[in-house]
């Protein structure tokens, strides 16, 4: 989609005009890599470098206090040991300022498992905004596979996932000191914080674990691994829409012996039902005019095949994790925030 024009494209909420355009001359079109080490070398490259830099001050800006103020909420960091590495790992807490046992949402942040941190000010904003809601938000700073989030390590599958499911862990063993209800405990993300929740719960569910999650809430999921595909439309027609799929890299950069083997812990659309087929209530939100669209329409028809109770959102008019865009379309991140929290009070009620 080198020819597209978000003015013309008449699905679009016209409030991300601005902002998609900005992105369009940042996400230029790139091509395969050979390797992971190319990667590495590529985005180690000053002025990758530099422009990483300029997106990180673009995310820190858009921590907005008005839509999401801290007066009212408890915020606090902890650090962790995640196993089986013995590597540290973040957690941002986010809650109400009281003493009331919560339910909670344990958040992973999105970034195709590369690159991010829940530390960013788009990440705060949307945290605090949750908590806002009246729920404990966990949000989680794994390893990411190509530039480092709040921890140095960059390592590839099964890295992150091992890192968030060690932190979902840490919340479930220290519920009462926080003052969330263990039973209570949804895994959700966007992107790749959507791929992460989806896989998260699977090892969880895979590994007996008593403290499986009360329920999971994927926005955008990023679980497809190689991109275009004919049975997912989205992934071709619209590419270039605020992000770029049509290459290997989220796939070199984060397990790409993984989506030869088709494992669905990296790349959760391989999942079978037999996989899926004992989690928790789920949902998946998707978004209009998101290339990942079809990849997390087709894992919501895979859960009901498997008998899941399963729920699919299509948010109109919006790009990939608009929800996400506080400043920009307030009244959507605020009807997400919303409906995530209702979700989740939900599923502790039920558990």
């Amino acid at each position: 989609m080198s020819d597209y024009n978000p003015e013309t494209d008449t699905r679009i909420d016209p409030r991300h005009l601005p902002f998609l355009k900005m992105m369009m001359g940042v996400n230029a079109p790139k091509p395969d890599v050979d390797n992971r080490d190319e990667l590495i070398t590529a985005a180690n490259h000053p002025k990758a470098v530099e422009l990483e830099e300029q997106m990180i001050k673009l995310y820190n800006a858009a921590d907005n206090e008005d839509i999401a103020p801290r007066d009212g909420l408890r915020i606090s960091r902890e650090s962790i040991v995640s196993e089986p590495d013995g590597n540290s790992i973040n957690l941002c807490i986010i809650r109400p300022d009281n003493d009331a046992i919560l339910p909670c949402l344990y958040y992973i942040h999105g970034g195709g498992m590369m690159t991010m941190s829940c530390f960013y000010g788009n990440y705060q904003t949307w945290g605090r905004l949750l908590a806002h809601q009246g729920i404990a938000v966990v949000m989680v700073d794994f390893r990411n596979a190509l530039r480092p989030s709040s921890v140095p390590e960059v390592e590839p599958f099964p890295a992150g996932l091992n890192d968030c499911v060690t932190g979902f862990q840490w919340v479930r063993d220290n519920a009462h000191e926080l003052g969330i209800n263990p039973d209570g405990i949804v895994i959700g993300g966007e992107s790749g914080g959507g791929n992460l929740s989806i896989a998260s719960t699977m090892a969880l569910i895979r590994r007996g674990e008593p403290e499986a999650p009360a329920g999971l809430y994927a926005l955008c999921p990023y679980i497809a691994g190689q991109w275009p595909q004919e049975s997912l439309p989205s992934s071709a027609e619209n590419d270039g829409i605020f992000i770029r799929i049509g290459n290997n890299r989220g796939a070199m950069a984060y397990g790409i012996e993984a989506l030869e083997a088709q494992d669905p812990l990296a790349w959760p659309l391989f999942a079978r039902e037999d996989d899926v087929a004992e989690f928790p209530p789920t949902v998946i939100r998707v978004n209009e005019c998101d290339p990942l669209r079809d990849e997390g329409i087709a894992f919501y028809r895979k859960l009901l095949s498997a008998g899941v109770k399963a729920q699919c959102i299509q948010s109109m008019g919006t790009v990939h994790a608009s929800e996400l865009l506080c400043s920009i379309v307030p009244d959507i991140s605020r009807s997400a925030a919303r409906d995530i929290a209702g979700f989740v009070y939900q599923c502790e009620r039920y558990n």
